[in-house]
């Protein structure tokens, strides 16, 4: 089963478990698998419990319907990680 199936399996879920992993989250938010990390670092996303840096991250899924609603916090988190990649293009071209 590639991305595209698994991601719309689970759009067509009626109830939602409690808690999302990292990639159940950006398709629920509507981002990217890989830009959760970022929202995470600019503090803009908090995960469940205090878990490793190297272990599955779990997020509640009645705060993120909270902040699914929530326009302000979308334009901060669009905002953050459109300034992550403009740091990050900066540093590759300075070298």
């Amino acid at each position: 089963m590639n991305t595209t199936d698994q991601q719309n399996e689970f759009r067509s879920w009626k109830i939602l478990p409690a808690r999302l992993d990292s990639t159940q989250t950006a398709w629920y938010l509507g981002f990217e698998p890989h830009e959760i990390p970022m929202l995470i670092a600019a503090n803009l996303l908090k995960p469940l419990g205090k878990p490793a840096r190297n272990c599955t991250k779990y997020f509640a899924t009645e705060a993120l319907e909270q902040l699914r609603r929530d326009e302000k916090w979308l334009a901060r988190a669009s905002d953050a990680i459109a300034a992550y990649w403009r740091q990050r293009n900066a540093r590759k071209r300075k070298s």
